[in-house]
């Protein structure tokens, strides 16, 4: 009878600064999911400081600090370090063992046309000789982090799938010319299409820290309603009985991400759901501030246990210290197997052969 495979998540994020509620609704909502599922053998998360090193080389202290910080905001989420093991990166030496070895498998041009590298280039301004070699080799190192601990499932935001279709080649190239080790991932996308980019408060395609146009999930009251209270809306609804469009409203967007079925119930009872709320806005007769405050009122309900929390860890700092610490030790163990794996398939193992073959040990 065949063996049932195993059933393995790995994501992560690029600890650059505190995650915003982009990341919430792109990727942790279903690592949420994921873990409080009971249907996966293993599930990681994984801090990806050397990732963020490559555009972040001259400032180790932002990285060094935001290491601390997301690991906070995932506990304050969530993330269960007794279901989960929360991992860094740069704590795992066999995961730059394996870049270097995926590295023959990619050429320089296939590098190259990676759209999520070619968008990420182009936001940070790099261009031509001043590309650093690690930021154009990062989807072979994040293909590396996710074979190592042979995920099957990666839930991450739809501008990653290029870096998973990337990693796919990787492996199989590898399997094809060493035999089958590596295991192919599978991309995990929010079901909700709203969720699968969130937009920045300024209407931009993305929720960005680079753009200054994200609510952190650490924002307190105050802040959030001065960012809500100033998002973008329809820049063609100029007066309350004007018709509004909702398409590209980044206002209703919000809400198509974060409104429950008690919503309405508990902020705006004179609308049965959502789609009555459109429909009015549609129709005109509705303003932007009174849909801003319902807005307002939804996502400070989210955000509340999630500052509590924080505020918890930030007072607890050794219980987030010591779920780093177990989280990476089990990985470490993990990608250990893995490497060997790989090295025995490559034929590189040389004193695990050449003890096989002559009978002695070698320490």
């Amino acid at each position: 009878m065949q063996k049932e495979k195993k059933k393995i998540m790995l994501t992560g994020d690029r600890p650059t600064g505190r995650l915003h509620i982009g990341h919430y609704v792109g990727s942790l909502r279903q690592r949420l999911e994921i873990q409080e599922s009971g249907e996966y053998d293993k599930v990681f998360v994984m801090l990806a400081d050397a990732q963020a090193l490559t555009d972040n080389a001259e400032n180790p202290e932002k990285v060094k600090e935001s290491v601390l910080q997301v690991a906070i905001d995932y506990l304050s989420v969530g993330i269960d370090p007794k279901k989960t093991h929360i991992l860094i990166q740069s704590e795992i030496p066999q995961l730059h063992e394996l870049t270097v070895y995926y590295m023959n498998l990619v050429t320089v041009s296939r590098a190259q046309r990676n759209p999520t590298v070619k968008a990420e280039l182009k936001m940070r301004g790099f261009g031509g000789d001043s590309v650093p070699v690690g930021f154009l080799a990062y989807p072979i190192s994040q293909a590396s982090d996710i074979t190592a601990f042979k995920a099957t499932i990666v839930p991450v935001g739809e501008d990653q799938e290029p870096m998973l279709e990337q990693c796919r080649e990787i492996v199989r190239k590898f399997n094809s010319v060493y035999g089958e080790v590596l295991v192919e991932p599978e991309i995990y996308l929010p079901p909700n299409t709203a969720c699968q980019r969130l937009p920045g408060t300024d209407g931009q395609a993305k929720m960005s820290k680079s753009l200054g146009n994200m609510i952190y999930l650490s924002d307190p009251e105050e802040e959030l309603r001065k960012k809500v209270m100033s998002m973008f809306t329809d820049p063609g609804h100029l007066r309350i009985e004007d018709p509004g469009k909702i398409e590209g409203n980044t206002v209703f967007t919000y809400l198509d991400a974060f409104v429950k079925e008690d919503s309405f119930e508990k902020h705006l009872p004179e609308y049965k759901n959502l789609d009555e709320l459109k429909a009015h806005y549609r129709r005109g007769g509705l303003g932007d501030v009174k849909v801003k405050k319902f807005l307002f009122a939804v996502l400070n309900e989210f955000l509340a246990p999630i500052r509590e929390k924080r505020a918890y860890y930030e007072k607890n700092i050794e219980e987030v210290i010591e779920a780093l610490e177990e989280g990476t030790a089990e990985a470490r163990r993990v990608a250990a197997q893995t490497l060997a794996d790989v090295k025995r398939a490559m034929q590189i193992n040389y004193f695990e052969a050449w003890n096989e073959e002559y009978g002695r040990s070698f320490e």
